[in-house]
């Protein structure tokens, strides 16, 4: 994948090395493991039991440094995220908006404060709209390539990106027109939520090299990256390699097969309204 020449935003806020502040583990992190566990088959109590030991309940976190970092990896996340920022403010404009980039990508390590409780790294990158930031612990992307088979550069982008459409799903109001279905089910609005992130990442992907005047761009075999990374966090997938069977009942995020369509759509489209989840027949 290309994207060393690619521009950097200085979007990153990070905490690595800071702990989080002490407190109990409270909703926020009660949430947090409910989402480790349907989202990643992590087992609640390994998730509360960890972000007990680093004390925190959504408590005030101390500020990281913000800018561009000198590492490689962060580096990486910075270039993404900026890609991300052209190409939809691109989008936006095109439709006469304004488009307002996340306050920031927290990179931090093991666990931090967020405005939606406290962030833990088993839980893999998430979005926090309350805070309008995205938490990334770089770990995570051992936990892509050793766990879940998703090698390369461009799989990690997919991931920044698919975070990165949340924040669109925000400021766009589709955040709120999920909560007009069930929260988990085949037909849920968290599945259509992140169906449709999925299509805005590939939306990304198609776009990226033009906004970036070719400095950040995905070659064909990236995309194949960015498919089996949608493959392998898919519901079912997550589902059998954690507990054995498929609970269609308990899906939150789509099966692999739906995630690699609605990404491959939003790829070979390269346009947002290819992108309505909501108002689709067939999910």
């Amino acid at each position: 994948m290309r994207w060393n020449g690619g521009r950097r935003g200085g979007n990153i806020e990070d905490r690595r090395g800071l702990g989080p502040v002490a407190g109990g583990v409270g909703i926020g992190g009660l949430v947090l493991a409910a989402i480790g566990y349907f989202v990643f088959g992590i087992d609640p109590s390994t998730t509360l039991s960890a972000v007990d030991a680093v004390g925190g309940g959504g408590q005030a976190q101390q500020e990281g440094a913000r800018g561009t970092p000198a590492d490689r990896e962060a580096q990486f996340v910075d270039v993404i995220e900026t890609s991300t920022s052209d190409v939809w403010g691109q989008v936006f404009k095109a439709s006469n908006r304004s488009y307002d980039p996340p306050a920031g990508v927290v990179i931090y390590d093991r666990a931090t404060g967020t405005g939606c409780g406290m962030g833990q790294s088993a839980m893999g990158p998430f979005y926090c709209p309350q805070d309008r930031k995205i938490y990334l612990d770089l770990s995570f992307w051992e936990e892509l390539s050793g766990r879940f088979g998703a090698q390369g550069e461009a799989a990690r982008a997919y991931v920044i990106a698919h975070e990165v459409a949340h924040h669109v799903q925000n400021l766009t109001g589709q955040m709120d027109k999920a909560k007009q279905f069930g929260a988990k089910g085949v037909d849920s609005g968290s599945v259509r939520l992140e169906l449709q992130a999925d299509c805005y990442a590939g939306v990304w992907a198609a776009r990226a090299s033009e906004a970036s005047g070719g400095q950040v761009a995905l070659d064909p075999k990236d995309i194949e990256d960015g498919l089996k990374a949608a493959a392998a966090v898919g519901d079912d997938a997550l589902q059998k390699q954690s507990q054995g069977r498929v609970m269609p009942d308990a899906f939150t995020h789509g099966t692999s097969e739906q995630r690699m369509r609605w990404f491959r759509a939003g790829v070979q489209n390269g346009d947002p309204a290819a992108c309505d989840t909501f108002g689709a027949s067939r999910l």
